[in-house]
This record gives C-alpha cells, sequence and structure tokens, in this order.
C-alpha cells in the first residue's frame, strides 16, 4: 500500500552481533528519535507520527531486536532495556543525530527516558506516550507469579503467561491489541497490530519478558536526573500501563503531563492528530527557550475590524477523479457573482491542479505537501476491481498527512470559509477535534454511506457498518458543517440502510443535506449546434465518433484495452467508426496498442466538450462522466469498477432513475461482445431524464449566505 512519506534512507547496523534496522524520514533540520517498543510491534507502530510530522522533522525509527527487519537474539540478556537503549544511540550516530528530541510510546518511553538521562548533551527533549515503566506503580497483569503459573485455561490478564503464549500466541495477539484499543471504531488499528506481533513469536517474547527484568536497577534515579524538558501523555483507560505509572513519570522528570480523558493505551495511533500537535509544540516552545526567542501565540491571528475587508476562502477539491474539479469551478464562478470580491485559494492534488491552473485560479502552495490519493487507489487496484472501501481504510495515513498540510495551511491563512468537496480527511478530523475548526464550513459530496460488497462477506460488512456509525455518531453528536450540500436530488440517494439497525440512508441524508440538484460544471445549452461543436473539434460529419475515457485516477488500463481490442470487430459492424480513446494523466498512452483508427491521446481539459460532441461514450462507471453524457443525452455504455460500491451502488441508481445508459460487465465481456453492445446502443432511442442546469448557481447561493 502506498505510505504517507517513504524513507529518504534506510539501512542496517550490526550491534554486538545484533542486526538493527533503522529508517529516516524528513529532512528537517529537527531530529525526533523513536525509541523501539515492546517488541509485539515495531517501528511501523509510529506511522501516524510519521504521517503527521516528517514535514517539519527529521524522523528516526529503528526495528527493536525482536521484531520487524531487525534480528532475534536468542539469550535473554540481550533483550535488557539498556540493549535498545544503545541500538538507539547507535542509530543516531550512523544518522549523524548530534543532537535529537526522543520519544517513546509504552515500553519505549522508559528506553527514552533512559537515553535522555544517559545522554543529556545528545537529548534535546523527551516524549514519553503511555509509558510502561519497571518501577513505580504497575499493571494489574504484571507480576511474576502470573508469567510462570500453569492454568488449564488462561483469561484476561491470565494471557501475561510464558505458558499461554507457547501455546497460543496469535490467541494472546489478539487479545492484547484489543486490550490496547478500547475505544470504538480501532478496526484499522487493531488489524495493523495483529500483523505486527505475528512478525515475532512466542519464544522471542518469553525471552525479551525475562531480559526486560534485568537490569533495573537504579531506574528511579535515572528519571529523577534527567535534565532536558519532559512531555508525557497518557489515557485515562488504558489497562495496559495505569496512567498513575504516566503521572509518576512526569514527577519524577519535573515534566508535563497530558491526560487523554477517554483514550487507552494506544493514544499515538487512535488520536494522532492531538498527539502529533503536542509533539509540535512542545519541540517549538523547547527550541524557543533555548533560544531565547518570544514564541507566537498560536492561536488564530485577530482579523482586520475594518468591514470592507476582502473575504476569503480556502477550497478543497477531491482528487479522485477530474469530475470534481470542474462542479467546483463552476461552483466558484457563480460564488464570485454574487461575491465579486471574494478571493479563493485551491488546496488540491494533481491532475485536479492542472485543470486549477488552466482555469487562471490561485493554487495553494501547500497543495505541493499533499500526498497523491489518485496513486494509492491505482496501487490498491486489480485490473478491472477496486476495492474502494478496502483502498479508503487503507489510506488512513495519507488522509493524516494532508489533513495536517490543510490544517497548517489554514491556521497560517486567514480564511472565513472553508470548502470541502468530499475532503474526507478535514470532515473525520475537525468532528474528532472541534478546536480545530476556523471559520464558516461547507461538506459537499454526491454520495452518502458506505456499503458492503459480497466479495468481502460478512467481515467487511461489519466494517462498513462500523464507519458508518461512526460518521453518523459525530454527525449527530456536533455537526460542524455549518452547511452540508447533496450534489443531486433525494431521489438520487439508495434506499438502503447504513447497516443493521443503522437509520435509511435516504431518509438521514434527507435530514441532514440541502440539495442542489446534479452540477455538470458546464450547461449543454451553451455548446451550440453538435455539427458546430464536431467541426470545432476536428470530427467530420460522416464520422461515428466513439469516445473512450476512464478519468482522471489512473485505474482504467484494463478496460482501455479491452475496448481498443474489440475495435477492429466494431469497425467491421461499423465502417464509419473513429474511436478516441483518452488515458488520462497518470496512463501512459505509449503502452496502449492501437489501431488505424484509434486515436489516443492523454490528459484532455475539455473532455466533456468530446463527450457532448460523440455518437457513443464508452466510459467507467464514475458520476462525472456519465452524468455529463446523461446531460447531453448522448449513448454510452458504462462499466462500473468491480467492489466499487460508490460505482456499482450508487452511481448505478442515478443512472437507472435517469433511464440512462447501458451497464456492461468487464469480466463477462469480450470484444465481439462490446462490438454488438456498440451498435445495439446506437441504434436505441434516447429517454433520459433532464438534468438540472442550475445545479453550481443553487450551491453558491446556499454558500454565499454564510458569508
Amino acid at each position: 500500500m502506498t505510505a504517507a512519506y517513504e524513507p529518504i534512507r534506510e539501512g542496517d547496523l550490526s550491534r554486538e552481533g545484533v542486526n538493527i534496522h533503522y529508517r529516516v524520514f524528513g529532512t528537517g533540520e529537527v531530529t525526533l528519535l523513536f525509541a523501539p517498543p515492546w517488541i509485539v510491534a515495531h517501528s511501523a507502530v509510529y506511522r501516524a507520527q510519521i504521517a503527521g510530522l516528517a514535514h517539519r522533522f527529521r524522523i528516526i525509527t529503528l526495528d527493536g531486536r525482536g521484531n520487524g527487519l531487525s534480528g532475534r537474539p536468542k539469550h535473554p540478556s540481550a533483550y535488557r532495556h539498556q540493549e535498545y537503549v544503545d541500538d538507539s544511540l547507535a542509530v543516531a550516530d550512523a544518522c549523524d543525530a548530534e543532537q535529537f528530541f526522543v520519544a517513546g510510546a509504552s515500553m519505549a518511553a522508559h528506553r527514552a527516558a533512559l537515553l535522555a538521562a544517559q545522554h543529556p548533551e545528545r537529548v534535546q527533549g523527551l516524549v514519553a506516550i503511555s509509558p510502561g515503566l519497571p518501577v513505580g506503580p504497575q499493571p494489574k497483569w504484571k507480576s511474576p507469579e502470573n508469567f510462570v503459573a500453569q492454568r488449564r485455561s488462561y483469561e484476561r490478564f491470565e494471557r501475561f503467561n510464558l505458558h499461554h503464549w507457547k501455546q497460543d500466541y496469535e490467541g494472546f495477539a489478539r487479545y492484547f491489541v484489543g486490550l490496547a484499543h478500547p475505544e470504538p471504531h480501532t478496526s484499522r488499528m487493531e488489524e495493523l497490530g495483529i500483523e505486527w506481533a505475528l512478525e515475532t513469536d512466542a519464544e522471542t517474547l518469553i525471552l525479551s519478558s525475562i531480559g526486560a527484568e534485568q537490569g533495573n536497577e537504579g531506574v528511579d534515579a535515572a528519571y529523577r536526573s534527567i535534565r532536558c524538558p519532559v512531555l508525557v501523555m497518557h489515557g485515562d483507560q488504558d489497562e495496559i500501563t495505569p496512567i498513575e505509572a504516566g503521572r509518576y513519570l512526569a514527577d519524577a522528570s519535573g515534566g508535563e503531563f497530558v491526560r487523554f480523558e477517554g483514550a487507552g493505551h494506544c493514544t499515538f495511533a487512535r488520536h494522532p492528530v492531538r498527539v502529533n500537535r503536542l509533539i509540535e509544540q512542545f519541540v517549538d516552545r523547547v527550541l524557543a527557550k533555548q533560544s531565547g526567542v518570544t514564541q507566537p501565540n498560536p492561536t488564530r491571528r485577530p482579523r482586520p475590524t475594518t468591514t470592507n475587508r476582502r473575504k476569503r476562502a480556502l477550497y478543497l477539491s477531491s482528487p479522485i477523479g477530474l469530475g470534481h474539479a470542474m462542479r467546483d469551478l463552476a461552483i466558484a464562478r457563480e460564488l464570485r457573482a454574487l461575491e465579486p470580491t471574494l478571493q479563493i485559494d485551491w488546496l488540491a492534488q494533481d491532475p485536479v491542479t492542472r485543470v486549477l491552473e488552466a482555469a487562471g485560479e490561485r493554487v495553494h502552495p501547500a497543495s505541493a505537501r499533499l500526498a497523491s490519493e489518485s496513486a494509492h487507489l491505482v496501487d490498491q487496484a486489480d485490473e478491472h476491481s477496486l476495492q474502494v472501501f478496502q483502498a479508503l481504510r487503507t489510506m488512513d495515513t495519507l488522509l493524516l498527512r494532508n489533513f495536517t498540510a490543510f490544517q497548517r495551511a489554514l491556521e497560517e491563512g486567514d480564511y472565513d470559509l472553508v470548502l470541502c468537496d468530499e475532503a474526507w480527511d478535514v470532515d473525520h478530523f475537525w468532528h474528532e477535534h472541534p478546536e480545530l475548526k476556523r471559520g464558516a464550513y461547507v461538506w459537499m459530496t454526491d454520495f452518502v454511506g458506505s456499503l458492503p460488497m459480497p466479495s468481502g462477506g460478512p467481515e467487511e460488512a461489519a466494517l462498513v457498518e462500523d464507519l458508518n456509525t461512526e460518521m453518523i455518531t459525530r454527525v449527530e453528536r456536533r455537526d460542524l458543517r455549518d452547511r452540508a450540500i447533496f450534489v443531486g436530488n433525494p431521489e438520487d440517494i439508495i434506499e438502503a440502510r447504513f447497516g443493521g439497525s443503522l437509520p435509511s440512508i435516504r431518509e438521514w441524508t434527507e435530514a441532514h443535506f440541502d440539495f442542489s440538484g446534479y452540477i455538470t460544471g458546464f450547461d449543454p445549452a451553451s455548446l451550440g449546434g453538435r455539427n458546430e461543436q464536431r467541426a470545432g473539434l476536428g470530427y467530420r460529419e460522416d464520422e461515428c465518433i466513439c469516445v473512450v475515457s476512464v478519468g482522471g485516477s489512473g485505474v482504467g488500463a484494463a478496460l482501455l484495452r479491452l475496448v481498443i481490442d474489440a475495435f477492429p470487430t466494431a469497425k467491421q459492424k461499423i465502417p464509419n467508426l473513429r474511436m478516441i480513446v483518452v488515458a488520462g494523466p497518470r496512463l501512459d498512452p505509449s503502452t496502449l496498442r492501437a489501431h488505424d483508427g484509434v486515436d489516443v491521446h492523454a490528459f484532455v481539459p475539455q473532455l466533456y466538450k468530446h463527450l457532448a460532441a460523440c455518437d457513443l461514450a464508452i466510459v467507467q462507471g464514475g458520476l462525472t462522466s456519465t452524468m455529463e453524457l446523461v446531460a447531453c443525452r448522448r449513448p454510452f455504455l458504462y462499466f462500473p469498477l468491480e467492489d466499487h460500491f460508490e460505482q456499482t451502488v450508487h452511481v448505478d441508481h442515478r443512472l437507472r432513475r435517469h433511464r440512462a445508459g447501458r451497464r456492461m460487465d468487464y469480466g463477462l465481456t469480450t470484444p465481439e461482445a462490446l462490438a454488438d453492445a456498440m451498435v445495439q446502443t446506437l441504434e436505441s432511442p434516447i429517454n433520459y431524464l433532464s438534468v438540472e442546469s442550475d445545479g453550481a448557481h443553487r450551491a453558491a447561493a446556499m454558500i454565499a449566505e454564510l458569508l
């Protein structure tokens, strides 16, 4: 899967005969070293911190001995805490980190504290998250008797037992990870936790547990000798390490203590935005104090009191397909008609930025810091299949990185309004952290509700229900959306439930959204007659133009090849056929074998003009291209991506309501069958429902009320 940040350096070193693997992320002047955790996980446990902090800091992580890509020594003494401390220092030396901040979660917090105590000349500050300490307040499960006692069965804390580990290590791993995540909606974190835990084994875990009890003399004195600033964070529902342990370390080291209400052991994973902001603010305070510079007030700067101040909006346009850019530009035009002095800055990714720049729009510089969501979808796709629900779930660190870039841009600017066209990261994290909201907030989408696909079975159905429950709960607890706009009409919403006993999707959406009608991004009536359109695009009147497009996400090469393979057969049935294949900005046209009569193009900025002028179109099941064809009343075939719940259900429902298009099944379609379908579709009458042309104006009018 696509990571939020790829390491800029990766390497191995050998210490005392044990291989230690490390990675470096980011190029910041300040270094943040993460100490290795207990061996039920490795350095990937800090993935959310990398995603949220690598834009500012150089981050160094290492797989602790016993897990990941590091060695697995066979002696308990090799797993003493001091060995992990010395490993961390050796990695810092290998990375030329003369001074650094050190951080750690759980058992790693203790190792980070020892590093700070033993090397005060190197460590600038210490961040300890849910510290697991060998002294002070201990967890209920931790005792020598519990660790070695043999039982007929092992329940709850009794599972922290070497005999149980030998009998059922995977069972223990699942129990431990569940115990570490008591908060709701943690399925993704639990999946990863189990995956990491299974990268070691019971024998290694036993050795490390024995070793962890050795050489702990003088630990309390070490905590009290720490001279650098210290920040401790701890959840008050932590059953792995008690919150009293966090207070103990803060008191002993003279550090700050932050309590996370309702949080479990893995605050850094479940509440990454708050944890990352606390880390960033801590580092800034320490550096400011060291340099003697007064730290700027982190709150939003006051606005000028003048009444003629120019209003400003930050507009986020989804990178998943280019249709969002078209409708967002249409809304922006209508907004400026209503608010002529409104300044709009766009936060967007390629290829959306190409469309915006071609339109003369202001693209915010922070756009360059965004991770590519489209690239992640391409990475997750398989031929003509995309399990989009799973792809969105595994996009978590990309969304965290992008939200971090957004929030920073917002706080550095002075915006009256934030417009989000399916910016899922903003909607999720603002509802999680409402104190971060700045200005009025508009949320726009053309579908509501994730749906399970049959191929995912009961497990996916449960995950989908959990995700929908989280979304509904957040919105109903405290809806931060000053205006929620559904791009369409109530009838465009499927009549299904969010899952189980959850409400009806249509009824819930009607209660929580306003409806703009569909937004095409252009008015078909303004394009002129078709003969005039075709002439302007270089198409002859005697040609049968078939436009083939798969959108801007880069998922669709297989469909393009199928259509190109069908061209010779279709040409026999349609002698004047000419095929225009649009590969999109992410597919290399040279990889598509063409025939005479097939023109292959890359990115086409105004594709809608070609769709409006064609005789026939073949597209994926995305909403934008299909609804543009409906609005222009052109015949088309559409191939929804398999396992893509939005295309196979939400979009299909809307097209059926409009009596538009012919749905095709990629897996069942041969070149010969496709050629026959092309002929039949060309001969079929068009009886589509009309598509409104004032959707952008209606949406803009709703938004302008907030200004």
